[in-house]
């Protein structure tokens, strides 16, 4: 934990600190997108959610590079944050009735999957932090 520590917020102060949150915001967003447009692959005839885990583990990665450029944990939260916001647009239908979540069987649950796998990791994170 003391190596957690001492990395905290270690570019705080700098000029970069703000764009470099901004582009983590929108990384993000990306990680929403290819975790919700790649969940429905299969291994075969099975659903494989693989996307889901990297996301989550993606979703990690970005807090965790978040927590070197802020110390506030509000800040820290705000890929997660924003990968929440995108998954919850993609959600919804679009103009023609098109759904990006859904399906026969288990991918009825693909939303739920992508949330459960993909902010679990974050979130455990941003709980371990000071």
């Amino acid at each position: 934990m003391a190596a957690v520590d001492s990395v905290r917020g270690a570019y705080a102060d700098s000029p970069l600190a703000r764009p470099v949150l901004a582009l983590l915001a929108l990384d993000g967003v990306v990680s929403a997108i290819i975790g919700a447009f790649l969940l429905p692959l299969y291994l075969g005839p099975v659903p494989f959610p693989v996307s889901a885990v990297v996301s989550g583990l993606l979703n990690a990665a970005l807090v965790w590079a978040a927590s070197h450029w802020t110390d506030s944990k509000r800040l820290v939260a705000l890929p997660l944050w924003t990968w929440l916001a995108a998954v919850a647009v993609l959600s919804l239908g679009g103009p023609g009735g098109d759904i990006v979540f859904g399906g026969p069987g288990i991918m009825g649950l693909s939303v739920l999957i992508l949330v459960a796998l993909g902010a679990l990791p974050a979130a455990m994170l941003l709980r371990r932090l000071p």
